[in-house]
């Protein structure tokens, strides 16, 4: 074999040897996808004020598309105060999304939530079956003893703003029965079970079966919705973005789209 093999030949044989070597120190990794931020996961518990169900049903799904590995638990809707009892009671949940500060405040208060922050207002408007059979024709109404009026009781959100709303409008309403959330007197009305009733702009516009009337004076009664992540919330990275999500564009935009206003 000439010098010019033999070289050639100890080349070749020392860069395989070396190829092994790398090959058994460093092993090629696995293929793999780009990395991505996870995103909460788990399971999300929320309890909102009645007046928020087609708002928050809309912006769970939307949350729930937006990070596939989560599941957002059937929303407990109910009077605010009602659920606020229940969060002070030790009710396990995420999220509280309150009709107005003062039952909010009762959760801070009992240190189940810390720092909550507003993301909506709202206003009432008084109701009447599709057709107003009774003839209602505003607030005053309400006093007559012959027509059928069910309110929200004093103690939830829409209950103490429409004691407002009357007393500022002189006027003292013939109570028929007392509910305790919107979405009772609501049902009420459109099913003819009343003549009329007192519910936000927000709930009288998800039903054909009912009319509104003029209410002067409600433009002064705004109700503020404040939100929080619970300070025992059971996935707080879940809570902390929902609460973030609700208050960023897209709960901007489905709670505009519904007749809520801005903070």
């Amino acid at each position: 074999m000439t010098a010019r093999r033999l070289g050639a030949a100890a080349l070749v044989t020392a860069a395989l040897l070396l190829a092994g070597c790398a090959s058994a120190a460093d092993p090629a990794p696995a293929p793999s996808s780009t990395p991505t931020a996870a995103g909460p996961t788990g399971e999300l518990t929320v309890f909102a004020a009645a007046s928020l169900a087609t708002a928050f049903d809309e912006l769970a799904a939307q949350f729930e598309q937006a990070h596939p590995g989560l599941d957002v638990l059937p929303i407990s809707y109910d009077g605010s105060s009602t659920l606020a009892t229940q969060l002070i009671e030790g009710a396990p949940a995420d999220v509280f999304a309150s009709a107005d500060e003062k039952n909010m405040q009762k959760v801070v208060d009992a240190d189940v939530a810390t720092g909550p922050e507003l993301f909506a207002t709202n206003v009432l408007t008084l109701v009447v079956p599709a057709g107003n059979p009774a003839g209602i024709s505003g607030l005053d109404d309400l006093a007559a003893a012959d027509r059928t009026v069910v309110l929200c009781a004093a103690e939830v959100p829409c209950g103490a703003a429409s004691a407002t709303l009357l007393q500022n409008a002189g006027v003292t309403p013939s109570v028929d029965s007392y509910e305790q959330n919107v979405t009772a007197v609501l049902t009420k009305v459109a099913a003819g079970e009343a003549d009329a009733g007192l519910v936000y702009v927000t709930d009288a516009a998800t039903t054909d079966d009912v009319e509104t009337v003029d209410t002067p004076g409600a433009d002064a009664v705004v109700n503020r919705y404040p939100i929080v992540a619970l300070d025992a919330a059971p996935n707080p990275e879940a809570a902390a973005a929902f609460v973030a999500f609700v208050r960023g564009p897209e709960g901007r935009a489905v709670l505009t789209g519904l007749g809520f206003g801005s903070p």
